[in-house]
């Protein structure tokens, strides 16, 4: 008598065994076809992705934030813009912002001021190279409101206090060229 019930236990791990080795494959070809569905967008840049320039723009960032007076830090020079305008307009409005970064703010400064400022230059640099061949006309936008008025603000400040601010900022400009600089899979797909 006791081996029924211990035979029924056998057949019983038997089928459950036999029931995860044909169910989980299945699971995982539906979790795979799943993860394959959904829209993934591919960066127009290697370096916005990189989490070593991430963590780049983030130091200098701090560091010059920590330069800024109390009053320097009360308003903002990088404009926000409307995120329902195309993705693309966003990306290359920026991109002109980043090239008069490069030629303007960037490349006045030496590596004194920050360590790590030298690979933040190498890494814009490509960015703009790369957004540029992906069809950023950068000085299209050179006149656009959100430009202009970044450039004035910019202008109307002592040149350190300005160079800090802007400094200060970049991680806000490189957070809008993570965000709108990429290649939407689901409009690959038409």
């Amino acid at each position: 008598m006791k081996m029924i019930p211990a035979a029924v236990s056998l057949l019983r791990r038997a089928a459950t065994a036999a029931a995860v080795l044909v169910l989980f494959p299945l699971l995982l070809i539906g979790w795979a076809e799943q993860a394959a569905s959904l829209p993934v967008d591919r960066s127009l840049s290697e370096p916005l992705r990189n989490p070593e320039t991430h963590q780049i723009v983030q130091n200098i960032s701090k560091h010059a934030q920590g330069l800024q007076t109390e009053e320097d830090s009360s308003f903002r020079l990088m404009p926000r813009v409307n995120t329902d305008q195309d993705h693309m307009k966003i990306c290359c409005l920026h991109a002109n912002i980043l090239d008069f970064y490069l030629n303007n703010i960037l490349k006045h400064r030496g590596d004194q001021v920050h360590p790590n400022m030298t690979r933040l230059k190498v890494d814009m640099n490509r960015v703009s190279e790369d957004l540029q061949d992906q069809g950023c006309n950068v000085t299209h936008y050179q006149d656009h409101h959100h430009a202009v008025q970044f450039r004035r603000k910019l202008n109307k400040m002592a040149p350190e206090q300005g160079f800090n601010k802007a400094v200060g900022e970049i991680d806000i400009l490189f957070m809008y060229l993570q965000d709108f600089c990429v290649l939407r899979r689901n409009a690959t797909e038409n």
